[in-house]
């Protein structure tokens, strides 16, 4: 039985409508991941915030967004910001200390000192 040229074209129509409805799905699929990724990272990034605001849930969001706009604008924080966004060097192997003496540790993180804002 030999298929004449309307049935390919029949054929195809149907492949590029259910070609057309992947695509969609797949469209909505992704919306909805970047959707889920979105408040996933607003919930974590809130729960950060209260963490080092105390009694963060007496405050509006009016005042908490205050506070931020302050606290940002501040030339430290802008300098602080900077140094987040700069690529890390040598995450991927920290350099071991040459000069330190042997059995001697580095100091921790919190104790090596502040250079900048400390007045």
């Amino acid at each position: 039985m030999a298929k004449t040229r309307l049935d390919r074209i029949a054929r195809y129509e149907e492949q590029i409508a259910e070609l057309h409805n992947r695509r969609k799905q797949e469209l909505q699929k992704h919306r909805e991941a970047d959707r889920k990724a979105r408040t996933r990272r607003l919930i974590e990034r809130g729960a950060i915030l209260e963490a080092f605001i105390p009694d963060a849930e007496t405050y509006t969001e009016e005042q908490v967004e205050a506070f931020l706009k302050e606290t940002l604008a501040t030339d430290f924080a802008r300098r602080a910001l900077r140094r987040l966004n700069q690529p890390q060097k040598g995450i991927a192997s920290p350099a071991k200390p040459e000069s330190a003496p042997q059995g001697a540790a580095p100091a921790p993180a919190g104790e090596r000192g502040c250079t900048e804002g400390t007045g």
